[in-house]
């Protein structure tokens, strides 16, 4: 039996990274939070089904620019090198972080299928995103309770951590793209690694 983890890996061990993984028969065998790359690096080095799974890693937004509220907020739509009258001083423009990129590599070196995805993209593409500010309570209930119904998965009543809602989206990223590779599409590419996404807003899930 193959297995899908997903990784919601945030920017800095501040922040708490999310992980699940789902089985073939869409049971979620597993849901944690890991804080600092260790962790993960412990968690992947002692999980005992690596061969047999496909990883889906969300890109990582880089926290690292200059102060200033208009920079914090302009820098995710901010086009790279088109103004020669804005230089791209200390990287404040670079979108994604590198966090994690070498262990990752290291991983695709030993045989295991690696692909990176980004979050709100996903989240839109699979008819997940909400009208709530993002990573609010609401969103939180929202995402939570449309992959309870809409997918099928056997999610506790309680209230979840948004990082493992947001993980257990990149495990069904990473199943689809196993099981039905003609509902992903290659959007980019981060440091080597594809960026999937799914290739359609009208997919249905896999639990109808």
């Amino acid at each position: 039996m193959n297995y899908y983890i997903g990784l919601a890996l945030s920017a800095s061990s501040g922040m708490d990274s999310g992980v699940a993984v789902l089985d073939e028969d869409n049971n979620l065998i597993l849901v944690d939070k890991l804080y600092t790359m260790n962790d993960v690096m412990f968690f992947f080095d002692n999980y005992p089904m690596l061969k047999y799974s496909k990883i889906c890693v969300s890109l990582v937004w880089d926290r690292t620019m200059l102060n200033g509220k208009w920079r914090i907020l302009g820098k995710p739509y901010q086009l790279v090198a088109t103004n020669p009258l804005m230089p791209n001083r200390e990287g404040w423009t670079q979108r994604y972080s590198t966090r994690g990129c070498e262990y990752f590599k290291s991983l695709v070196e030993k045989g295991i299928e690696v692909n990176r995805f980004e979050l709100y993209l996903t989240r839109q593409s699979m008819n997940l995103n909400s009208c709530y500010k993002e990573r609010s309570p609401a969103d939180c209930k929202f995402l939570q309770q449309t992959l309870r119904y809409e997918w099928g998965l056997d999610l506790p009543a309680n209230m979840m951590p948004m990082s493992q809602l947001e993980a257990i989206v990149g495990a069904l990223l990473a199943r689809e793209n196993a099981k039905n590779p003609q509902n992903v599409k290659i959007v980019s590419s981060f440091k080597d690694f594809n960026v999937i996404d799914i290739n359609s807003r009208n997919l249905i899930s896999t639990c109808h």
